[in-house]
């Protein structure tokens, strides 16, 4: 049957696929997540649209030792910062990724998103300490057996990266008819200058991002949280 003539009879399974989406920030790290599904995964996604077919992304998969000496090497360099903050401008690089400045209602939603998530994990307002171990939890993969490298070529535009997220939804999507979850990390940026060499990353590609792959720790009070979100009717408008 000819891509236009297919029919998606299995509505239900689609959306199933996206509602249960979520940023999963606890793994079962000795719940192993095979080669063959990795690939699968990543055929499906190389699906995503991509303006003029462009399909400007690149992938580099973390397991075993390799993932573990990556973990050992930023996790090093996380708690470097964490005792000499000046030290972070070494590791990263300037992207932009967040506005200079925080407004409503984007800012009311953060601090929301992260007090609650704060709560669940029992971290107090003040308590630093607990604050870095959670952020370093992110290099850790939250202890998925599978971390996902994301680079795009510096040459590539804005619209670029437009492509580039419809394909790391795909990716994510993806990965819940397998019966995995995922959670996509901006926060390796903040060390891309240890990344990017030990992938084996050109000089010409950028980090876009990372996300951990694997199989939920069901019994993790993190991944009981489900992020609230907005009626249709308050960011849509009929002209």
């Amino acid at each position: 049957m000819s891509q236009v003539k297919t029919v998606v009879r299995d509505s239900a399974s689609v959306v199933s696929a996206i509602e249960s989406r979520f940023s999963c920030r606890a793994f079962s790290h000795d719940k192993l997540v095979a080669r063959q599904q990795v690939d699968e995964i990543l055929r499906i996604a190389s699906c995503a649209a991509s303006s003029t077919n462009t399909q400007p992304w690149k992938v580099y998969v973390l397991q075993g030792d390799r993932r573990d000496a990556l973990v050992a090497k930023v996790c090093a360099a996380h708690d470097a910062t964490h005792a000499d903050p000046s030290l972070a401008a070494e590791y990263g690089e300037v992207d932009g990724y967040y506005p200079a400045e925080w407004v409503s209602p984007y800012i009311d939603r953060r601090r929301h998103n992260g007090w609650t998530l704060y709560g669940l994990l029992g971290i107090g307002k003040g308590e630093k300490d607990k604050m870095h171990a959670q952020a370093q939890r992110n290099y850790r993969f939250f202890d998925a057996p599978v971390g996902l490298m994301f680079t795009i070529d510096r040459v590539m535009g804005r619209g670029s990266l437009i492509d580039y997220g419809m394909f790391l939804q795909t990716v994510m999507l993806a990965a819940r008819t397998l019966g995995l979850h995922t959670c996509p990390q901006a926060a390796w940026n903040n060390y891309a200058k240890i990344v990017m060499p030990f992938i084996g990353a050109g000089s010409d590609e950028m980090l876009v991002c990372g996300m951990s792959l694997g199989y939920a720790d069901e019994s993790a009070p993190v991944n009981t949280y489900k992020t609230p979100r907005e009626t249709v009717e308050s960011f849509t408008r009929w002209v």
